[in-house]
């Protein structure tokens, strides 16, 4: 939109001169700002599309949608982490277009979907998967641990509870291992208790819950004696990822792109994205584009395993 103001400037001239009127046009060009909300109009040439959801793939959403920018600059993706509950919640909402999640859609949730969207069930999209790290910091002797060790430190009535009972000596005083964990919105959360304790077994009280798998490595980088887990794309160098057997003695296998895509490491799992109805065009042609070759190099760069 162009407006034009015209404004008349009284200038002062030398005495016995007469007071000259002038018109001048001001030009001002004002820039549509997308909207934010839930679909954007295809036609709409700043569509804007919502991604709410899973704190596990907040960094490759955004490296998505930064990368699908340059070459569709009309299209807006805005995403919001906040864990996969909170994604699926808003798609059942109809407040998003793309609910991100590390865990599959629950019955009762794939039942509100839809009951709110007029008898139109959600459909799952794969891609990429990720495996799901359990950490130290960088200086712990430890090197393995199995999913038996895993669920008597975090399960419920579990008996590990001190580095002593791994075999491990740390410097200092003080023994006892620090769970870290994240908060029970989110959906590695879920996976863990049910991948490590069973669908039948609970975490254990006493667990330091982390709201972001960032937040989850930057504490263990910090505290000597925690131990906890975390989508590998967020390992640094200040923390070690342990290799990682199903029983206690076997033999370990590290959290790596190829032990995944092998299928040998025993907590991977697909990285998903939640769809309810017929999308517009604009965002029917995002999620094509994240599933490509392009988009799933992304997903490699960005520490997690592509499609193909």
């Amino acid at each position: 939109m162009i407006i034009d103001f015209h404004t008349d400037l009284n200038v002062k001239r030398p005495s016995g001169s007469l007071k000259m009127s002038r018109s001048i046009s001001l030009w001002i060009v004002l820039i549509g700002l997308a909207i934010p909300g839930c679909g954007g109009d295809a036609h709409n040439p700043n569509s804007v599309i919502r991604v709410e959801g899973s704190d596990t793939m907040v960094n490759i959403a955004q490296a998505w949608a930064e990368n699908f920018q340059k070459s569709h600059p009309q299209i807006i993706p805005q995403v919001l982490g906040g864990g996969s509950g909170v994604g699926i919640a808003s798609l059942i909402q109809n407040n998003c277009d793309l609910a991100n999640s590390s865990r599959a859609m629950k019955d009762k949730e794939l039942i509100q979907a839809k009951e709110n969207h007029g008898g139109v069930a959600p459909i799952e999209h794969i891609v990429g998967y990720d495996a799901l790290a359990v950490f130290v910091q960088k200086d712990n002797p430890l090197d393995a641990i199995s999913l038996e060790e895993l669920a008597e430190i975090y399960g419920d009535g579990g008996k590990i509870v001190n580095w002593s009972q791994l075999g491990v000596k740390l410097s200092g005083r003080r023994d006892e291992i620090v769970c870290v964990g994240r908060q029970n919105g989110s959906g590695t959360y879920s996976f863990f208790r049910e991948a490590v304790l069973g669908k039948k077994r609970d975490y254990k009280l006493g667990s330091v819950d982390q709201s972001g798998s960032k937040d989850v490595v930057a504490l263990i980088a910090r505290a000597p004696l925690s131990l906890g887990y975390s989508g590998m794309g967020y390992k640094t160098n200040e923390v070690k990822a342990l290799k990682l057997s199903k029983k206690k003695g076997g033999e370990g296998i590290e959290p790596t792109v190829a032990n995944v895509q092998n299928g040998s490491y025993p907590l991977s799992r697909p990285l998903l994205i939640y769809t309810v109805g017929e999308l517009p065009t604009h965002v029917k042609d995002y999620l094509e584009w994240i599933k490509s070759p392009a988009g799933q190099k992304i997903v490699l760069e960005m520490g997690y395993v592509p499609l193909f």
